[in-house]
């Protein structure tokens, strides 16, 4: 998913939430479909135990807003969580900055979060996206990258991570493992701690880089509570229903993940998210309709999917034609039809 700043065209044992002693609540994609990657098989001496078929997950509403700037659709759908975007790399050191430019401390979001938290909602740290540098790619060290990952979550007050991982950067087997180490290293000191990766996905599931990043996370013992689907700018080629898409998308990624974790069908739906760009996407010939945004709600509490979430609260409204200089339904409208909110509150359910 893009930044909020710069427009662009553009497991572990699974799961911690569900299983016990096992390592376990947006982007831009390629254009051409890629068939699934080989399953990975779980590290030796490693066990699954599926939750109790008797297990009732609540999907939650959980959508992307700008750390450092408030929209007035921000509450829409009263979601139960916030993922705040995005920490990143000040550009050339291991500093996280939100956007990469503004402190983590800064007292201006400090407030916001305050303001997003005070009807009782959490908020999730999501580091990455596809704009700038994330802070696995710059960092010399595991210490040093978990320090920086955890000094972003102590100022959010948050104890959930989510790490959007896209583009070249998922491609950087590099700090994809470092990142991975990092992660399992924060945990050591914070058990609570609740990860989250967004990767990209075809209506094919997750690619091979995809999957290699959850091998990753599973090496290095990561206790992952949710896999994180964006289910958006599949490429010119995918001109149908992007409710369609959206739904075979995460069907063709439980069964990956099923395969990945030897989990049951129903853990690894609930150790699924749903993330879609609303309205316009990135493709010229993709929009996500409200009915898609209805049709994929329905869908998730069927299956008992974790969260749900959109790109972003910013666009969650229509753009105004009288002041067209200044609308992009890249960043700050949707490009479609619609009362403000109403993406958030059909997604809500």
């Amino acid at each position: 998913m893009r930044s909020f700043l710069v427009p662009l065209t553009g497991l572990t044992c699974l799961f911690a939430l569900a299983a016990a002693g096992c390592s376990a609540d947006s982007g831009t994609t390629s254009d051409a479909a890629a068939g699934p990657a080989e399953p990975v098989s779980p590290s030796p001496g490693t066990s699954v135990s599926p939750s109790p078929t008797t297990t009732t997950v609540t999907t939650g509403y959980a959508p992307y807003v700008s750390a450092t700037e408030a929209s007035a659709n921000d509450s829409a759908g009263s979601p139960a969580t916030y993922n705040l975007a995005f920490v990143i790399s000040d550009g050339s050191t291991c500093t996280a900055k939100w956007n990469g430019t503004t402190a983590i401390g800064n007292a201006a979001v400090k407030s916001r979060i305050s303001k997003l938290t005070a009807s009782g909602s959490s908020v999730r740290v999501s580091f990455g996206g596809a704009s700038g540098k994330e802070l696995a790619t710059v960092c010399s060290s595991a210490s040093e990258l978990a320090a920086a990952y955890g000094a972003a979550l102590d100022a959010a007050g948050s104890t959930k991570a989510d790490f959007d991982i896209e583009g070249t950067t998922l491609t950087d087997s590099a700090s994809v493992a470092l990142r991975s180490q990092a992660i399992a290293e924060l945990q050591k000191s914070r058990p609570e701690l609740e990860v989250s990766f967004t990767l990209p996905v075809m209506p094919s599931g997750l690619d091979a880089d995809g999957l290699a990043l959850l091998a990753s996370a599973n090496k290095y013992d990561v206790q992952v509570a949710t896999v994180n689907i964006m289910t958006m700018n599949y490429g010119e080629t995918y001109t149908g229903d992007m409710g369609d898409y959206a739904i075979t998308s995460a069907t063709a990624t439980h069964t990956q993940l099923k395969s990945v974790f030897g989990t049951s069908d129903e853990t690894a739906w609930h150790a699924m998210a749903l993330t879609s760009m609303i309205g316009v996407n990135d493709i010229a010939n993709e929009t996500f309709s409200l009915s898609d945004a209805a049709q994929l709600r329905s869908f998730a509490e069927q299956k008992g999917v974790a969260w749900v979430s959109m790109w972003s609260t910013f666009r969650d409204q229509q753009c105004e034609s009288d002041v067209s200089d200044q609308d992009d339904a890249a960043t700050n409208c949707s490009g479609v039809t619609q009362s403000s909110g109403a993406f958030g509150k059909a997604l809500a359910g």
